[in-house]
């Protein structure tokens, strides 16, 4: 059709087949079909699919005016639905958006629909194939062992699926309470949110969950479809902690190995965490059941962040914490000295109250990297009190530019890892 013709399509048809939306390539997708009609018309659909929503849809067509309308309609209409929904478009949907086709035109719609269901398809074949058929042949989810149950392979399968989705996994771990571990673990994902990644916070501190509080999220209601539990979003974080569970910030949680052990695992397993670049696990302090739960769950972790303040009595807990990582083969990323003397806000002299230079002596004792300090700040105590990463909230504070140092050595460690994974492939 010339389009001189498109004078005889609908308005919105028209609208479409003149200033066509989500026209061309995506840049990344993990859906795409092209298929050429019986007309002769070719048209070709790129997804791209997170969390099984479409969160983008483009098209091309070789086609006349009634087959870019029906494109431009198709990639509008799967934009932010289901991917299984917008699988199931039909001709007739593509064309009652349009407000009608003519006759001779309606096998446009038809070809959009076909497209369009063929890059689902192939997003789902994508997906499925993370378990199924991936290349690594020891992976968790390869193959049923001998002596597993079918219901006990699925769900480690199932298992290992999320954690195909993350890229890199970190923990942050102490050998002693009260060092502020909590704060750096929120910091870090704020940071690296920041940067522009895709970041999970996972609290695994189960008799003392924190970041709920230190995020503004207290009382956040968990939803999800199909037994999935969707973390809580905030600070361009996804949030999961036992604290979205409890009924009021008073109770307390009960619990032996085996029931912390258990939740650990469904919140890896049963989490809609999506696509991340990083998962950052807050840890509780020591090296009990949840550190040695969570390491165990996720097998290959890209390494531990060791927090500590630089007086000898957590230096030398602090000191266990490397040992523990070293007996579970967890490579340590770095130490970080936390409250590292106090900056008077008016003379600034700085007092260090708690020592100096305790850190660096365990990270220099023990062979490890020293990523930096962390200076004593009430403001930083004050952001976590109100519910805001101090990093995001106070982001032109020397206090924020070390928090920021921090990250180049643990990005740099990952990005190093990922290449050393498809060397060995």
């Amino acid at each position: 059709m010339e389009c001189a013709d498109l004078k005889d399509l609908s308005p919105a048809a028209r609208d479409h087949a003149s200033n066509p939306r989500n026209h061309g390539p995506l840049k990344s997708f993990n859906g795409h079909a092209r298929i050429t009609g019986p007309c002769g018309d070719t048209m070709e659909i790129w997804l791209s699919v997170q969390d099984g929503l479409v969160k983008g849809a483009s098209f091309v067509t070789d086609g006349c005016g009634p087959s870019v309308a029906s494109g431009s309609m198709a990639a509008s209409m799967a934009t932010g639905m289901a991917v299984a929904k917008a699988a199931d478009l039909k001709q007739r949907d593509i064309l009652a958006s349009l407000g009608g086709l003519p006759r001779e035109h309606e096998h446009c719609a038809l070809l959009a629909a076909n497209t369009l269901k063929a890059a689902c398809q192939d997003q789902l074949k994508k997906q499925k194939a993370a378990c199924d058929t991936c290349w690594d042949k020891n992976c968790a989810a390869s193959k049923r062992s001998n002596d597993e149950s079918q219901e006990a392979f699925e769900d480690r399968r199932k298992l290992q699926s999320r954690l195909c989705h993350i890229k890199h996994k970190i923990v942050v771990m102490s050998g002693k309470g009260g060092v502020g571990k909590s704060t750096v673990a929120v910091n870090l994902a704020a940071a690296l949110a920041m940067g522009g990644k895709q970041v999970g916070l996972l609290d695994i501190d189960i008799h003392g969950p924190s970041i709920p509080t230190m995020l503004g999220l207290e009382g956040s209601a968990l939803s999800g479809p199909d037994g999935e539990m969707k973390p809580v979003e905030a600070e361009g974080i996804k949030v999961m902690s036992i604290g979205f569970f409890l009924e009021h910030q008073d109770q307390a949680v009960v619990w032996r190995g085996p029931m912390k052990a258990n939740m650990i695992r469904q919140f890896l397993k049963d989490v809609a965490w999506g696509d991340l670049d990083y998962l950052i696990i807050d840890s509780p302090p020591g090296t009990g059941d949840e550190p040695l739960s969570i390491c165990q769950l996720i097998g290959k972790l890209d390494g531990a962040v060791i927090v500590t303040t630089p007086q000898k009595v957590a230096a030398v807990d602090v000191r266990k914490s490397i040992t523990f990582c070293r007996l579970i083969d967890i490579p340590v990323l770095g130490v970080v000295e936390n409250m590292s003397g106090f900056a008077c806000p008016k003379c600034g002299e700085v007092t260090p109250i708690l020592g100096s230079g305790g850190g660096r002596k365990i990270a220099g004792d023990m062979g490890v990297p020293f990523l930096g300090s962390i200076p004593i700040d009430p403001a930083v105590a004050g952001a976590a009190d109100k519910g805001q990463a101090y990093v995001r909230r106070f982001p032109a504070t020397a206090t924020a530019a070390n928090m920021q140092k921090i990250i180049g050595p643990i990005i740099d460690t990952c990005e190093q890892n990922i290449k050393t994974d498809k060397t060995n492939q």
